[in-house]
């Protein structure tokens, strides 16, 4: 009897130590998102304390990706890491391979959590960078706003590689300006949940965003409009005489700034500058580029059909997009510039003499040709600056060279289309991606620009098209992304609203296996991940996620 009570003691005794282990915040289940390509979880468990230790191995101290790393953990964990003391327990490793794992690829890594370490390898700095993102969501959702001198995590092996290379985020900054310090905060939430293209919409009839020197007027006169306080819709026309104050820009100074601190996150910006409609922020500022004499002003509010559109039969025009181009291109260091292209509504250009006699000279059979001719035009010059153009899909219209990019916003068609005759292709069909739209009954919702697009229907976006594409013309679809146009977004809660939950929905469609996507388990996932959104200071959307009419 007194041997029983004697194991039942240390039965309890054992059991209290191992309690209070995990006392200060118990491990938290797997609610990775975006869900991994393979994950298995393990008897083990690892705790995080202040002595916890950051290791490096093959990854230079001035590494980008190692400075972001021992900067977020002291933020996020509230610990100043020791990176300086080497050992072979409770620390952190952070392993670049040396020889390539296949498996991986450019983007992949692996996760093994135990009770001595936490080790991630990978090919590359990116895949180091993810698997870091996802050692955040193995932490307690609440860490931020509940500091703690130690917490426990569950052991865990995890194999990771994204579906799609192209997991973009789109922001209309033209409708409504918005700072700097929101374009780095929209990155945040961008790198932690895998997300690496950032579709900056920098130039528009309601706005000229970015700094072109030899062209002062397009920031000076282009980037402001008069105010309205009032719903996008019943915004009434600028008065005579009535100052224009709202608006702003980017200078090269804050570009370069922002392109830096998303290359960091691993993630490119694309600037889009539109070509050859949607240009009134031009017009005004430089009337000499319309094919007419019409006095154009910076809309306040919608206005259809878009009347503004650069002349297709001046070579002025052509000259004054070159040497915006040599300005953009230095700013950016990713591949692609995109050149817009949509809803170029062409009447001026049909009864424009210039553009007549352009489109005799070249042989060109209707307007559609003659924007094709300027895009083709656009992107050989581009190609000689190292960067290659993509463009929305009414490009295809007239005719587009092998080399452009498509990105699909009309139904997935465009994509196809591209992808059938050899084009690059971008999935972003409204139906699915234009977060805009509502995303809970109207009745209760902040008024938005229309469409309905509740959480389970973009959490069903699916990139490739089924029995659409052969599995070659399926490798032309580089990915899928989510835009966001700002005609009701008038202030940074109200774009966190509708990005988010969202974003998250789409960034497991384009990087987890298609068959690891699984709608019940999403919304099981998404609760946590709304306590992680909410402690990290981000405004998101509470609409019940059963809406799919």
């Amino acid at each position: 009897m007194k041997k029983l009570l004697i194991i039942l003691c240390l039965n309890a005794a054992m059991t209290a130590v191992f309690t209070a282990a995990f006392a200060i915040n118990p491990p938290q289940k797997m609610q990775i998102v975006p869900e991994p390509m393979q994950l298995r979880e393990t008897e083990n468990h690892f705790v995080i304390n202040t002595d916890t230790k950051l290791r490096f191995e093959n990854l230079f101290p001035c590494d980008p990706t190692v400075h972001y790393i021992i900067s977020n953990y002291q933020h996020f964990f509230g610990f100043v890491p020791d990176t300086a003391n080497v050992q072979n327990e409770n620390c952190i490793v952070f392993e670049r391979l040396i020889y390539d794992d296949q498996e991986l690829g450019d983007e992949g890594y692996r996760i093994s959590v135990n009770n001595k370490e936490i080790r991630i390898i990978a090919n590359s700095a990116s895949g180091i960078f993810y698997g870091y993102q996802t050692l955040i969501q193995l932490t307690p959702a609440d860490l931020i706003a509940q500091p703690q001198e130690q917490f426990s995590m569950y052991g865990v092996e995890i194999t990771d590689n994204p579906r799609f290379e192209w997991r973009g985020s789109h922001l209309d900054v033209c409708r409504h300006f918005f700072p700097v310090e929101y374009i780095k905060k929209h990155l945040d939430i961008m790198a932690l949940y895998k997300m690496n293209r950032f579709h900056w919409h920098l130039t528009d009839d309601h706005g000229w965003r970015i700094q072109i020197d030899k062209y002062p007027l397009l920031t000076e006169i282009g980037a402001w409009r008069v105010f309205r306080d009032t719903n996008w819709i019943h915004a009434q026309p600028a008065q005579p005489n009535e100052k224009a104050t709202y608006g702003g820009f980017y200078t090269k100074e804050q570009v370069r700034d922002i392109v830096a601190y998303a290359a960091q996150r691993h993630i490119e910006v694309i600037p889009e500058i539109e070509i050859p409609g949607h240009c009134s922020a031009i017009l005004v500022a430089y009337p000499q580029f319309a094919c007419d004499d019409y006095p154009y002003t910076i809309p306040v509010g919608p206005y259809w059909p878009p009347k503004a559109i650069l002349c297709g039969g001046n070579e002025a025009v052509m000259q004054f997009l070159k040497d915006v181009m040599d300005e953009i291109v230095p700013l950016f260091s990713s591949s692609y510039i995109h050149i817009g292209g949509d809803e170029a509504l062409k009447g001026n250009w049909e009864k424009c003499p210039k553009c007549l006699k352009r489109m005799k000279k070249l042989h060109l059979k209707n307007p559609e040709q003659l924007q094709s001719a300027m895009v083709i035009e656009i992107e050989q010059y581009l190609a000689s600056l190292g960067k290659q153009i993509i463009g929305w899909d009414e490009i295809l219209d007239g005719g587009v060279s092998k080399k452009a990019t498509i990105m699909s916003w009309r139904g997935q068609e465009g994509a196809i289309y591209a992808a059938r005759h050899g084009n690059d292709a971008i999935m972003a069909p409204a139906s699915h991606c234009y977060f805009d739209y509502y995303q809970g009954d109207p009745k209760s919702e902040p008024v938005s620009i229309g469409g309905y697009l509740p959480l389970e229907k973009a959490y069903q976006f699916e990139p490739i098209p089924q029995d659409s594409l052969t599995p070659e013309q399926a490798k032309h679809i580089l990915g899928g992304q989510c835009n966001l146009w700002s005609e009701f977004l008038f202030n940074t809660q109200k774009v966190e609203y509708m990005l988010l939950p969202r974003l998250l929905a789409l960034s497991e469609a384009v990087w987890s296996p298609k068959e690891k996507r699984n709608w019940e388990h999403f919304k099981q996932k998404i609760t946590a991940q709304k306590v992680r959104l909410h402690v990290m200071g981000y405004n998101y959307a509470d609409s019940p996620v059963d809406m799919v009419k």
